[in-house]
Parts: C-alpha cells; structure tokens; sequence
C-alpha cells in the first residue's frame, strides 16, 4: 500500500483564489519536540499526491464547461465520462495488479482527487467516486477470474460500478434488508428490490447486499443478466444518477458471491472504511469552490462606494468560511492519510472527518449565499448548484446523526477502557 510518508499528513493550502488553485502560506512553525526542530514538511502533502492533486485539477477545469450541464443529469453525461476515462484518473480506485495507480487503493488519493473533482461537478465526483465504492468488494472478496474479468474494465471506465444496498423501506438499518440469495442447482439466485441506487440504469454491474441464511452476503450481478430490470422513480434536490433495481429470480454462477458466504458485512465494512473519508475530501472542495464564487462577487459588487469585501460583517464571514476549509481540509487529510495505513483502525477519524467537512460545507455554501445577497438565489446560478448539492451530503454514507451514535458509543467504551478519547495514542 502506498501511503503518506509522515505520521499524520494534513495539507494547509493558504487562502483562496478566483482560479481555484490554493495559494501556499509561508510557515511560522517554530514548535519542537523530541524528535527536533517540526519541519513544515510534517503538514504538506508528499510530492506524489501533489501530482495526482494537479491531475484532478486540471480534469476539473477540463470539465468547467459542462458542469452545469452535466451536474443536473439523472444518466452519466457522455462528455464527463470520456474526459474522465481519457484522464486516466478512475484507475486511482482500483489495485494496481488490476490496472490501478496504486498497490492498494489509497484513501488519501481518493480523498485529493474528490476534493478537486468536486470543486467543479458534483456528477463528475460521483462518476470517479462509484468506481471504487462499487468495485471494492470485488477488490476485497471476489475470486480471481471475477477480479481479472471487472476490475481493469473499472479501472479504465469501460465498465461502471454500484453498490446496491438500501432498499424501499430499509435505509440505515441494513440489516433489516429483505433481499434474498440463496443457492439452486449449482447457481446463486437473487430476489429483492433496491432503492435510491447510486448509476442505477449506467451501471455495469452491482455489488448486491442480500440475506443468505442467518446472514447477509454480497452477490456480483451483471447489470445485463435476465430478470433485473431498472426503475427511476425518484430524483433528489441535487440531480444524480439514481434509481431502484429489481432482481427477479437473477441467476449468477456460485463465484458471484462476493466473499464468504454470510459475511457481506465484513465486505461493507471495509468498502466504508476505505472511501468514508473521501466524501469529506468532495465537501472541502465544494466549500472552496462556494468561497470562492463568493469571494468574486464581494470584489466585484460595490455598495456605498466600497467592494462588498470591505463592507460591514462581509469580510469577517469571508474570513470565518476559510477559517472552517482549512480546518475541515485539516482533518480530511489526517483522516484519510490514516485510513490509506489502516482503514479499519481508522475509521473513527474518517467518520470525524465525515461529519466535520459535511456539515462544514452546508454552513459555509449558506453563508455565500447571505454574502451574494439576491444574486445568491437566482436559479441555475453555480452557487445556487453548490447549494443544493451541498445537502445530501450530510446524508449519504452515513447520516451525521448515525454516525456521531457510533461514535458515542466508541468514545464511552475508551474512556472507560482507560483510553484516550477516541483511541489509543
């Protein structure tokens, strides 16, 4: 696995500009310990993810022009997704014996390029995103010949991933699922309806959480294998690629089965382990790119003879919306430098990290739109895009209020085992 070459990576990026690039502040660190004199190098990135930074970003101003296009689309927009295959980026989500980028699929990479991608499209974070989500459990649990046929098909964009897991009436109680796998004549078959399906109708295949027994386990299904058939009732304030995917009485051969038989949690736990931190790294983007809109129209607008930026409680909430980037951009990268070591052992911080940079970014995307007064409100504006996607956020992957209850329940346990709060140091 490669991964961060210090401790704890964190990557200050200095404060905005219009172009969307950070501008790098000189250091005051003077701090010292036992190991000596703290090098500034203890909170950059290290140069490889400095360049895969500079990928994503320039992938991002590869797409500025049909983002706005693309971003209220409810299939993959054709331009996005050859752009993003061309880049090569989407091999970051698969292991490198399969046509990855890395040895193992790295958090912190993942987390970089969503935090660029996302700056510019939501449908263009989502695409990159799913790859990894909806192959992981392949990476983790499927035997060779499955691996050697989905994953360099993942890797290159020529196949599309989904992880098929909530359904009509179960969201975050998964295992109430009634999804079915069971096995008949040397095949498994699959019964169930799943709902709110992340490229539901562009995926390739699902990754499918069943029950099997008195467990739950993880079936591959090929989107174009008899009896599933897709539907797209719904769609959210944010467009997405979204829809319900019924199997009806699907047959797969036996290696379909993702893992162990009854252990698709263990496969879940891992895929949420891996790219949790990731959706943090998509809020700080987006909270930049809303800065940033914002920052434009304070210095352009003038009211009583001043650019808005110098007017009243303006610049204070220009300066209080960096100041919350660059502490949710903080715990991002420690958090996911952590999850590329370990992402079970730190799954705490990318639950942290989740919360912290989700919630981060429904404050600061309101509060440019309060600084662009009624032009903050005007339909079809990227502001007003930045806004509505901002929300889900906080809902998918994990609901701030589910997650703060797991790590309630961590941090009383750790305390009371004599731990520090929240893990061992």
């Amino acid at each position: 696995m490669v991964i961060i070459d210090t401790n704890d990576a964190v990557g200050p990026s200095g404060p905005p500009s219009p172009k969307g690039q950070h501008v790098q502040l000189p250091s005051s660190c003077g701090a010292s310990g036992a190991g000596g004199p703290m090098s500034d190098q203890l909170f950059e990135l290290p140069q490889r993810y400095l360049d895969l930074q500079a990928e994503a970003r320039q992938l991002a101003a590869d797409c500025a022009d049909v983002a706005a296009r693309a971003d209220e689309a409810d299939a993959f927009d054709p331009d996005v997704r050859e752009r993003l295959a061309r880049s090569g980026l989407t091999a970051v989500t698969v292991d490198a014996a399969y046509g990855g980028r890395f040895e193992k699929v790295d958090s912190l990479a993942v987390t970089v390029v969503r935090e660029a991608l996302c700056f510019e499209s939501a449908h263009l974070d989502s695409i990159f995103a799913m790859q990894g989500i909806g192959s992981f459990p392949l990476s983790t649990g499927a035997s060779e010949a499955v691996r050697k046929e989905w994953l360099p098909k993942i890797a290159s964009l020529e196949a599309v991933g989904a992880l098929a897991l909530t359904e009509p009436d179960v969201g975050s109680d998964l295992r109430a699922v009634s999804t079915t796998v069971t096995e008949q004549d040397g095949e498994l078959v699959v019964d169930g309806h799943k709902s709110f399906i992340t490229n539901a109708g562009d995926a390739s295949f699902y990754s499918v959480l069943a029950r099997e027994g008195d467990g739950h386990s993880l079936v591959l299904v090929p989107a174009d294998t008899p009896g599933v058939s897709i539907t797209h009732p719904h769609q959210i304030i944010a467009p997405h690629v979204l829809g319900d995917v019924v199997f009806d009485n699907v047959r797969v051969p036996l290696d379909h089965r993702l893992g162990e038989p009854g252990k698709g949690f263990k496969l879940m736990l891992a895929t949420l382990a891996t790219f949790r931190v990731s959706v943090a790294g998509a809020a700080v983007g987006l909270a930049q790119a809303a800065l940033e809109e914002a920052i434009g129209h304070a210095t352009m607008r003038h009211q009583f003879g001043k650019p808005l930026a110098e007017l009243g409680p303006i610049p204070a909430k220009l300066a209080m919306s960096w100041v919350e980037i660059e502490t949710a951009r903080a715990m991002t990268y420690r958090a996911a430098a952590a999850a590329a070591r370990d992402p079970l052992a730190g799954l705490h911080l990318s639950s942290m990290a989740k919360i912290a940079a989700t919630e981060m970014a429904g404050r600061v995307v309101d509060t440019c739109v309060q600084v662009m007064g009624r032009f903050g409100i005007v339909r079809g504006s990227k502001i007003e895009r930045l806004y509505r996607d901002a929300r889900p956020m906080r809902i998918y992957e994990g609901s701030t209020e589910v997650i703060l209850d797991s790590l309630a329940r961590k941090l009383v346990k750790d305390v009371a085992s004599g731990q520090i709060a929240g893990g061992k140091r």
